[in-house]
């Protein structure tokens, strides 16, 4: 029902639901059940055909299918088996993670898939919570999970952890008596309790006024429904397919019809172009990125990341903005004591360990914090609780903030409390609040949760509150303290260009102490509740979050937005989250990373988990990403490099009017021999200084953007140019079948040295030595190639339109190999120097 039920008195309530204190009568309750539904949240599965075949349809995958047909068309079987094998394993994985992606509204179902009491036709029940509808009056107990959205009726020292819905790190205290204003935002609600979220103390009575899809988790729910973006390398990849193929059968087209005017033979023009296309389309890419992607997420998996998605490795070189998660991610999750004044240091520990219904592990979080903390201090609160036994109690009350105790030992009754300052104050036996609340405040200011602790002397057990005054005896502060090493991280994270934002439920004064303390916040950065941007445009929005560091009292819909806004003025963002709250942002995400101790339906909801819930883990994780990145961008510029050789070789012979420098069997087997067993070896390659200094790129210009154009360009030039005016110079000495032998042969070499000089970014001859090291995998690759090149040339020529070389002929195949080495080199020692320069 779409109606603010936490806006209006009980009884309102009540008739507005149609319903009264004795339940449903069960003949209304089935007519209710068919009406709305049960209280599920409804999966709309889309067709697994439909999933699979989408699955086809992105530019690089066409431009293979149509290689791989070419390919069989020419004889090619082996070719075209690879290329169709590869796209169909492509195909398949696809598949498999968007049917697993599906599982994330399944996750959520879970939440509430339990048995709850319920009161029909006045009389206690217990139903399945699948079959609650509006209406329904439920009786919740602690422990117990809340089966639907409900407006409580009574509540008795009730306490909630919303944490899974709304972010924040400490339990609500729910009062059912409340009316509060219509725009009350979901986290102030003290009158609502909320499907999924937990009772930690007390109990209570409620009416049902939403179930199914139209509880707050079932609007998230459907969030969850929007597909998520592709991954930045799946846009470059596509974007860089499309490019590269209008530019080869622009190229290709053009020498047809060039070689048609000039008379060649029509079979045979056809049959290079068909070749030329086959061997310039490097159906070898896919292979390269799966394998640098697989090796990625075995180097991050030691390092506790598991990768849902093998897409998402890359994604994280590619950060822009880490949309973080406060508690767990950024803090410990666990309250600790962080700070406290001591009136009477005896009496604040007998408080802290009397005052408390806690053990060591379980209990409220605050009262837990309390144990450890004098654990800490050596003191032993067991034997503290042997010696003062408890004879009276005045339970924690959510309307009064505080709880009572009574206890009895050799010294006689004394009275412990412990509770809100404000509470503790009015029972004060003299003035205490001006001293008291500015130490509260002191404390409240660095962001801390504040008790204050009380104590008095009895001549007898006290029978209620009011009969007692007591005397401060200290005042502590708690909070959930940052993680080792996060830090040290949001340093790294800045020097990379990564801007983070702490976006949480919890208070501003307590995220802002904790964003403070790890760096993320600062003098110069902004701070705001998420209230504050409901009115603003998504460019007003975007403006105001370059400078902001720190978003509190975040809804689900407030993160949405801001991940939404991040993306569509082209950054790339990352959100970190543990609860169903943190699943709409997580889902749409460029990468959703969900923590290993969070909700199923986020982990569901993501492409990587990390079993360290630890921002520092996220950030060395990003330099993986961009070494990543670094090398699939290397294998790019020799894959082109190679095949633009291989088109303006052919170019330069076919305008000019010579015979092809290259036999289209020829152009196939370079293509393997070369790209076939040397690209591979990329994604091994190390990085060349530190990751983390460098801005972050938009891949489509990393892959193909003017650094690359213009390296692929020189590389290109120098080879085909060098080859040319050697052939035609071995045309005028040699027969054509040994000049097209050289010419082969020497292609084949000229590419190893690319493929060598492309794999550092430094000059080789700087420190040769460690040159090697950075990939000795890419010398092995050449080693495969040399053993396949001989065999072709001495055992099988006559198969490639080759014939046997002599000792004689080596200095004519091996001297473009080397022009070219050093004609790269010396552009890798202008580039450096330029480079240094600049920096200077």
């Amino acid at each position: 029902m779409n109606f603010n039920f936490h806006s209006v008195p009980i009884e309102e309530t009540l008739k507005k639901l149609d319903t009264s204190l004795e339940g449903l009568k069960e003949e209304e309750a089935e007519k209710r059940y068919k009406e709305y539904g049960p209280n599920e949240i409804i999966e709309k599965e889309e067709s697994k055909l439909k999933i699979f075949l989408r699955q086809f349809t992105s530019p690089f995958i066409l431009i293979l299918l149509i290689a791989g047909f070419l390919a069989f068309l020419l004889g090619d079987i082996k070719d075209s088996l690879v290329v169709y094998g590869l796209i169909f394993v492509n195909g398949f994985v696809g598949f498999y993670q968007e049917i697993k992606a599906q599982a994330s509204v399944k996750a959520l179902k879970s939440l509430t898939s339990h048995t709850v009491k319920v009161i029909r036709e006045g009389k206690e029940k217990e139903v399945d919570a699948k079959n609650i509808v509006p209406g329904d009056i439920v009786i919740l107990r602690e422990g117990d999970v809340v089966p639907a959205d409900i407006r409580l009726i009574e509540a008795t020292g009730l306490l909630v952890d919303e944490s899974i819905l709304t972010g924040e790190s400490y339990p609500i205290e729910k009062l059912a008596d409340d009316v509060l204003p219509e725009d009350t935002p979901i986290y102030k609600r003290v009158n609502c309790v909320y499907k999924g979220t937990v009772i930690v103390r007390g109990k209570a009575v409620g009416v049902v006024f939403a179930t199914g899809d139209n509880t707050q988790i079932g609007m998230i729910a459907k969030r969850m429904e929007e597909k998520s973006p592709q991954s930045p390398l799946t846009r470059a990849l596509n974007s860089f397919g499309k490019v590269w193929i209008l530019v080869l059968l622009i190229v290709l087209t053009i020498l047809t019809f060039i070689g048609l005017f000039q008379g060649r033979d029509a079979k045979n023009l056809v049959f290079f172009a068909v070749a030329q296309l086959v061997s310039a389309v490097p159906e070898g890419l896919p292979i390269v990125v799966t394998i640098a992607l697989v090796v990625g997420a075995l180097r991050l998996s030691k390092e506790k990341v598991l990768v849902k998605q093998l897409p998402a490795v890359e994604t994280l070189g590619s950060a822009t903005y880490i949309c973080s998660d406060k508690t767990g991610t950024i803090t410990l999750g666990k309250l600790e004591v962080n700070d406290y004044v001591a009136y009477d240091r005896e009496k604040l520990i007998l408080a802290a360990a009397l005052c408390n219904d806690a053990s060591e592990k379980d209990g409220d979080p605050l009262e837990v914090a309390l144990l450890k903390w004098l654990v800490r201090e050596r003191i032993d609160w067991k034997f503290l609780r042997e010696k003062y036994v408890r004879v009276w109690e005045y339970p924690f009350d959510t309307k009064r903030r505080l709880m009572a105790v009574a206890v009895s030992s050799e010294k006689g009754i004394e009275f412990y409390v412990k509770g809100a300052v404000e509470s503790l104050v009015p029972l004060c036996s003299q003035d205490c609040s001006k001293d008291i609340l500015k130490v509260h405040d002191t404390l409240a200011e660095k962001g801390l949760r504040v008790l204050a602790f009380g104590y008095s002397k009895l001549e007898e057990i006290p029978t209620s509150l009011e009969e007692v005054k007591i005397e401060i005896v200290g005042i502590v502060g708690f909070l959930d303290p940052p993680k080792e090493g996060v830090k040290e991280a949001v340093e790294t994270a800045k020097k990379a260009g990564i801007k983070i934002i702490i976006i949480t439920g919890d208070n501003i004064l307590t995220a802002k102490a904790i964003a403070k303390s790890v760096g993320i916040y600062s003098e110069e950065s902004l701070a705001i509740e998420g209230k504050s941007i409901e009115k603003l445009s998504d460019e007003e929005l975007y403006s105001l979050l370059k400078n902001v560091s720190v978003i509190a009292r975040a809804t689900p819909e407030d993160k949405y937005r801001i991940v939404k806004t991040l993306q569509n003025h082209g950054e790339i963002v990352v959100v970190t989250g543990d609860g169903v709250n943190d699943v709409p942002a997580l889902k749409i995400a460029d990468l959703g990373i969900a923590m290993g101790s969070g909700s199923q339906a986020a982990k569901e909801a993501s492409k990587m988990i990390i079993t360290d819930n630890n921002l520092t883990v996220i950030v060395n994780a990003i330099k993986y990403g961009r070494l990543i990145t670094k090398n699939l961008s290397k294998v790019i510029v020799y894959l082109l490099s190679a095949n633009g050789f291989q088109i303006l070789y052919n170019s330069l012979a076919l305008i000019s009017g010579l015979p092809l420098p290259l036999y289209p069997t020829q152009i196939l087997w370079i293509n393997l021999v070369t790209d076939g067993v040397q690209d591979k070896a990329y994604p091994f390659t190390k990085y060349e200084g530190d990751p983390m200094k460098e801005k972050p790129k938009k891949l489509e210009k990393t892959f193909i953007g003017k650094e690359q154009f213009l390296k692929v360009f020189y590389n290109a030039i120098v080879m085909a140019v060098a080859h040319y005016f050697l052939f035609k110079y071995l045309l005028n000495i040699f027969s054509y079948e040994k000049a097209l032998t050289i010419s082969f042969t020497s292609a084949v070499i000229t590419q190893w040295a690319v493929g060598i000089q492309e794999v550092g970014e430094k000059p080789f001859f700087k420190n040769p030595v460690d040159y090697i090291k950075i990939n000795r995998y890419i010398y092995v690759g050449v080693f495969v190639g040399i053993i396949l090149q001989a065999f072709v040339v001495l055992v099988v020529p006559h198969y490639f339109h080759a014939i046997k070389l002599s000792i004689q002929d080596f200095p004519y195949v091996i001297i473009i190999p080397l022009i070219t080495f050093f004609a790269i080199e010396i552009r890798k020692w202008i580039t450096n120097r330029m480079l240094l320069n600049n920096k200077v």
